[in-house]
């Protein structure tokens, strides 16, 4: 089905962020939201973006641990560097994180990640502030127990395309090296110059857009949405997006839902 003939998606909310501490640092919490039931994000479970310096974090202890979802960190600006358990027997492998690059760890059965962030920039003298999103993304309860694994995924080896006046960069999609545990569709959309332009989700899929700077209208009835909020995709198939402001850049997160309630278990989710 081609995007012009593809039933229009309404926004069907925009939600509002917040602020709150993690691991004794400030970061901005976009889902779990209060007025976003988790039916309708199903299979985004997190989304948290925050703005560090390497210096910030040098003194705390980072590591910890996770099992049974997928989880994701985006490096928007500057550049990091992380552990986790995904080597031989458990060994901790380091993932040196440029800018643009995406961090994928299937926790799967369990590991644990986020060992020395960006300590190899502060050997290297580096301490520029490092803009991030991290987000999760559910498994189905059959996939839990699977192996985990991580890669890395960088810019340059990311699909880029044109569509009206923005630039897509694809992060998840069908053919993608990074696939979840459903089929999914993850893009940093960004128009530099402001405009308009369009998203094929198919039908089956639900999801969002968060607005990291700028402003724009979402979904066949416009509704206006700005940087840190949601605006949730209502059902149908063409997403629209216009009348955004120069510098406009958001991620467009959609996939199929499991229809599954997780179960949330600190760290865990099962």
């Amino acid at each position: 089905m081609t995007t012009t003939t593809a039933k229009q998606r309404d926004a069907s909310l925009v939600s509002d962020r917040r602020m709150r501490p993690m691991m004794g640092l400030p970061v901005w919490e976009a889902l779990p939201a209060p007025g976003v039931p988790y039916e309708l994000s199903d299979p985004f479970i997190l989304l948290h973006e925050a703005s560090l310096q390497p210096s910030k974090m040098a003194n705390l202890d980072t590591e910890h641990p996770h099992r049974g979802f997928d989880n994701l960190w985006y490096i928007l600006k500057g550049s990091s560097s992380t552990g986790h358990t995904t080597g031989p027997g458990g060994a901790i492998e380091r993932a040196d994180l440029p800018e643009g690059s995406l961090l994928f760890l299937r926790t799967g059965s369990g590991a644990r990640h986020a060992e020395k962030v960006g300590a190899d920039q502060l050997r290297e003298g580096l301490d520029d502030e490092v803009r991030t999103v991290l987000f999760w993304v559910n498994l189905a309860r059959r996939d839990k127990a699977s192996e985990p694994f991580a890669l890395v995924l960088h810019r340059e080896d990311m699909a880029l395309t044109q569509v009206g006046d923005a630039t897509h960069r694809v992060l998840v999609s069908e053919g993608s090296p990074v696939q979840l545990g459903t089929p999914g569709l993850i893009l940093d959309v960004q128009l530099a110059r402001g405009g308009r332009t369009a998203h094929y989700v198919p039908a089956g899929f639900q999801g969002f857009a968060y607005l990291l700077d700028g402003a724009a209208s979402f979904g066949a009835n416009r509704a206006r949405a700005e940087a840190g909020q949601l605006a949730l995709m209502g059902p149908g198939e063409r997403f629209t997006v216009a009348d955004s402001t120069p510098g406009t850049r958001y991620l467009l997160m959609a996939g199929k839902p499991y229809g599954e309630e997780p179960r949330f278990n600190g760290p865990y989710v099962d």
